[in-house]
């Protein structure tokens, strides 16, 4: 019936509801035309093809870390398995440590300035003057006979090149021999993901080891090799496999690593092997299975034996570990499915009370919400080890930040920043240490995705924690900015230059929650994101396969969503531009028009001119409702029924509503009416409301009450970054539209 009654006002008046020339620039456009063409690896519906492979790359590793010289010593063999349906006659591995090496092309391209004072540590660092000898010495490439392989180092890539073509389906088994000096982490360098940690005052260390030895590239269906160079920003790309690692240490560490330790017999005592055994049984709390007291005693000591700690991990894409006699240890079992994981955390006394109270608590906490929202965790255990900095995530072990301050206090922020660092890490097992996606091409697929994750548990589980970063709201300020030197989310990492960590983290969460709470509805989001999850576990997606599968398994279309907040830099900005108030009078029929009166208010805010009225106060004006012309029925016989469309709108109000799209990216509209009797009414509208015009848009509302305000996204969901234009009435002063922003908040 309304749809008729606006029908009639646009054909006899033109008042204004059509909407004025489209003005069109293709942000509705699908996006076949930027993604790759579908193909039996990977199917148009975002999921793997029936001729999808992927490659393979077990170790067997033997390493030594000498505490005296600060030393890694390693062997590994590698048995590399060429899934590809064609054959290989090089291979290609990452050397990760000659980010370090001198004349390293990170140092060369990293811009850099000075001024008239600057602190030493930083002058020493951007000069690269610390002092410390990085990159790796490879002292040997074998094959399995003992002959040395031809290898050609390009930075932190080595090619190997092979004594003959390695067919599809065949293997090839090649070892390694290398030594580098471990990076001290507080002097810092290029790449401190791994690392050690001096503690001067019992003149022991932390050591924190990732990065530690050469690995394969991916070698995929999408570009062949990935051996991008690592420039620090972009992170690891990584071929599964399955790893026996023997770590050899001092007596008196105790060693954390990916993986599942074999030999606790050898390495423990015999009340270290009982707790050991308890804390897998216990899943109410905590385990110390080195204790304070016992850790604190060890830092006094040392040891002049060594112990070799096994490991062994099966379907895994890395392999990192953590070893010191400062070590206090405690564990908790967690019921995933139908498996017990266990939960760990590894800090020193520097750490205590905060790490004791919260870590294996946040470890928990993030693989009982990843495992219900992503896939079941799959591997046997989780770690979460105390260093300083941030967070760094390798399969089962992550090295997560924070600490109290010397007197054991600590304020509510650093207890946030504590478990949102520690959920983030451990949540990466899942991006990208299971769903496997190209770090160095590709930041928001790992950490975006993981951000909104985090930002999903600290929701769930800490009620009550600011989680304002990873939304919408939180990315207002970055969305804002310069579009001269802002990149798109889709840069590789790399290329990013200031923007890494608002396009690889904060955006893409934001966009993430704003798909999930605004476009897509919790339940359609759940179930594709879940659908992703699962395609993709142990393979590697790229973008395409993401976007494909969230519209596959939702019947959403989104490429209007991920042009705007992935390929381009616009930012949401909705303007009320105009509201307009009519009122049916009464019902009282002219014999002859068959007319009714309906009132307008004047409150016409034209763009770039000063509006006549600000507020509802001069009430609504006069229009008439006709008789539906005959013209508008064709060659239908039957009739509406004008009287009863008339008698239906008695005292109704109606509120044509003009919406200004100012930043350019176009989004959901959030309404919220406040009615004159003090009720409100929330009232969502679809992107889709701009796909006829993407500047401005029209639309009539039809209301039982008197509207006496309305506001465009109350609660500031959409990212919006100017909310001061999304109030009728026009906000009179400062102050009047900040209470009118409280009170709907």
């Amino acid at each position: 019936m309304k749809r008729w009654f606006i029908f009639a006002l646009v054909l006899a008046y033109g008042t204004g509801l059509a909407q004025s020339q489209p003005k069109w620039s293709g942000k509705f456009e699908q996006l076949d035309q930027l993604l790759p063409t579908p193909n039996s690896y990977r199917s148009s519906s975002g999921a793997p093809g029936p001729s999808y492979w992927q490659q393979q790359a077990d170790y067997d590793i033997s390493v030594t870390l000498n505490d005296e010289t600060q030393t890694i010593t390693g062997s590994e063999t590698i048995t590399y398995h060429n899934q590809a349906p064609e054959p290989l006659h090089y291979l290609w591995l990452q050397l990760d440590q000659n980010i370090e090496a001198k004349g390293n092309m990170t140092q060369a391209t990293k811009p850099t300035t000075l001024r008239d004072s600057i602190p030493a540590k930083y002058l020493a660092s951007a000069l690269g003057e610390t002092g410390y000898k990085g990159g790796y010495q490879i002292h040997s490439v074998k094959d399995v006979q003992g002959k040395a392989l031809p290898t050609l180092i390009n930075y932190t890539m080595m090619r190997i090149d092979l004594p003959r073509p390695l067919n599809t389906g065949e293997k090839f088994t090649f070892s390694i021999d290398w030594s580098y000096n471990i990076l001290d982490r507080m002097v810092g360098g290029n790449n401190d993901r791994g690392g050690m940690e001096y503690f001067p005052a019992d003149k022991n260390y932390i050591y924190t080891i990732a990065q530690w030895f050469p690995r394969m590239c991916v070698f995929d269906d999408y570009e062949g090799w990935q051996n991008k160079q690592f420039l620090d920003d972009g992170e690891f790309t990584l071929t599964f496999g399955n790893y026996k690692v023997r770590i050899t240490v001092p007596s008196d560490h105790i060693v954390g690593a990916t993986g599942w330790l074999q030999n606790p017999d050898q390495v423990l005592t015999k009340e270290q092997i009982e707790r050991f055994k308890l804390a897998q049984q216990t899943f109410d709390k905590q385990v110390w299975i080195v204790t304070a007291a016992e850790a604190l005693k060890k830092e006094k000591e040392r040891s002049a034996k060594t112990s070799t700690w096994i490991f062994h991990a099966d379907n895994v894409r890395d392999f990192a570990f953590a070893s010191s006699r400062k070590f206090i240890w405690d564990a908790q079992a967690v019921k995933i499915g139908n498996r017990t994981v266990l939960a760990q955390s590894l800090y020193s006394k520097e750490a205590a009370p905060l790490w004791p109270k919260e870590s294996t608590k946040a470890v928990k906490n993030a693989l009982e919400v990843y495992s219900q929202r992503t896939i079941e965790y799959p591997y046997p255990t989780a770690w979460s080890v105390n260093w300083v900095g941030g967070g760094m995530e390798y399969p089962m072990i992550s090295f997560n930040g924070r600490r109290p301050k010397p007197d054991g206090t600590y304020d509510q922020r650093t207890l946030e920043r504590m478990v949102a660092v520690i959920i983030h890490e451990v949540g990466h097992n899942f991006f990208p240490m299971i769903i496997n996606s190209d770090e160095r091409q590709s930041a928001w697929m790992d950490e975006g995705l993981n951000s909104f994750m985090e930002t999903e548990t600290i929701k769930e589980r800490y009620p009550g924690f600011d989680v304002t970063a990873n939304t919408p709201k939180g990315v207002t300020g970055f969305m804002k900015g310069d579009k001269s030197i802002r990149r798109p989310i889709m840069a590789s990492a790399d290329n990013q230059g200031d923007d890494y960590g608002n396009n690889g983290y904060d955006k893409p969460a934001a966009a993430l929650s704003l798909l999930r709470e605004t476009v897509m509805g919790p339940e359609l989001f759940d179930k594709a994101f879940k659908e992703y999850s699962q395609r993709w576990a142990f393979k590697h997606p790229k973008a395409a396969d993401f976007f494909r599968t969230m519209e596959d398994a939702s019947a959403v279309d989104l490429d209007w969503f991920w042009r705007g907040w992935f390929f381009g830099t616009d930012h949401v900005d909705v303007t009320v531009e105009e509201v307009k108030w009519y009122k049916v009078k009464g019902t009282t029929v002219d014999p002859e028009k068959k007319s009714v009166k309906v009132t307008q208010g004047d409150l016409s805010v034209s763009a770039g001119q000063q509006a006549t009225a600000t507020d509802f106060s001069k009430g609504p004006t006069e229009i008439t409702v006709l008789n539906t012309p005959e013209t508008a029925y064709r060659d239908f016989r039957a009739r509406v029924d004008d009287n009863a469309i008339r008698t239906q709108l008695e005292g109704k109000h109606l509120y044509e509503v003009t919406l200004r799209n100012t930043g350019g990216l176009v989004t959901p509209v959030i309404l919220e009416w406040t009615f004159k009797d003090g009720t409100k009414e929330i009232e969502k509208l679809p992107a889709e409301i701009w796909r006829m015009d993407e500047l401005m848009v029209k639309k009539v509302f039809l209301k039982n009450k008197e509207v006496v305000n309305l506001v465009i996204d109350p609660k500031e969901e959409t990212g919006d970054v100017n909310t001061r234009d999304n109030v009728f009435p026009k906000r009179a002063t400062e102050s009047k539209f900040d209470r009118i922003r409280k009170g709907n908040n």
